[in-house]
């Protein structure tokens, strides 16, 4: 009996330890979104974690007290987290797996379209115009096209700039798109296009700092490649995490039905 308890107490350590991932993946998804000017979903992951943590410690206690009720409340809790945190991953994939980033004619870079990127992500940001304005107002406060400014002096021509590699936001909302023909001068500042009417967004930049392409709808683009970017590099350590829980789950419901077997056995024994 000591030593099935000792079994599922190890188990439901390990699952414990393996909410802390959950848990620390969504605290850096919080943090990191959109580089703070959009939240789309920002806490469900980081609570899910901490709920998980909780449930895992509970676990924990009740197989190394030998507390029948409080490992059998958490055998059940958590199976109901695993498919909630399942449910989640399912979502997550489905609603970042359409991109909206497409190669740009001899550049190194992608450019961005708004139409790429799935209907729910494209609501929770483009969807309500003051949403963007405020996101539009925290990008241009933002350093992003600052920095990309002043990293003029490392592109001598403007093919060293066409050939660096530019993050979603840099290239939707610190430039013209590539198809209307922009003469480059500097990373922020392109004049006489060649092509103005080859995209709604040519008329929307403007070589002010407080213009550029924050009204495009490539910028819009960019912060969903942005979030995109986030969610899929928080899937990678969510699917590990749950897939362990899974499996540590199973080792643990398979130690207590043997440590329920035992006791039924021992109380057998002693009547006998």
């Amino acid at each position: 009996m000591a030593v099935s308890n000792n079994i599922t107490a190890c188990v439901n350590f390990l699952a414990l330890v393996c909410a802390v991932p959950v848990v620390a993946t969504g605290v850096w998804f919080a943090s990191k979104q959109g580089d703070d000017c959009a939240r789309v979903a920002r806490w469900p992951l980081a609570i899910l974690g901490a709920a998980l943590l909780l449930v895992a410690l509970a676990g924990f206690a009740g197989a190394y007290w030998n507390r029948r009720g409080l490992l059998a409340a958490y055998l059940f809790a958590m199976a109901a987290l695993i498919t909630l945190l399942l449910a989640l991953l399912v979502f997550a994939f489905a609603v970042t797996r359409p991109s909206g980033a497409y190669p740009a004619f001899a550049r190194a870079y992608d450019d961005y379209r708004l139409d790429g990127y799935s209907t729910w992500l494209r609501d929770r940001v483009a969807g309500d115009p003051r949403r963007w304005e405020g996101i539009r107002a925290c990008l241009a406060a933002s350093d992003t096209c600052r920095k990309l400014a002043q990293e003029s002096v490392f592109f001598i021509t403007p093919e060293q700039f066409y050939q660096s590699h530019l993050t979603p936001l840099q290239s939707g909302c610190c430039k013209p798109p590539t198809v209307c023909g922009y003469a480059y001068v500097s990373p922020t500042v392109w004049v006489n296009p060649a092509n103005p009417a080859a995209d709604a967004d040519c008329a929307a930049w403007g070589n002010d700092p407080s213009q550029l392409c924050y009204e495009c709808s490539s910028c819009k683009a960019g912060m969903l490649g942005t979030l995109r970017e986030q969610w899929r590099r928080a899937n990678v350590a969510l699917v590990i995490a749950t897939v362990a829980l899974i499996f540590f789950y199973v080792i643990g419901c398979s130690a207590f039905k043997n440590a329920q077997t035992e006791d039924l056995f021992r109380r057998y024994k002693w009547r006998n």
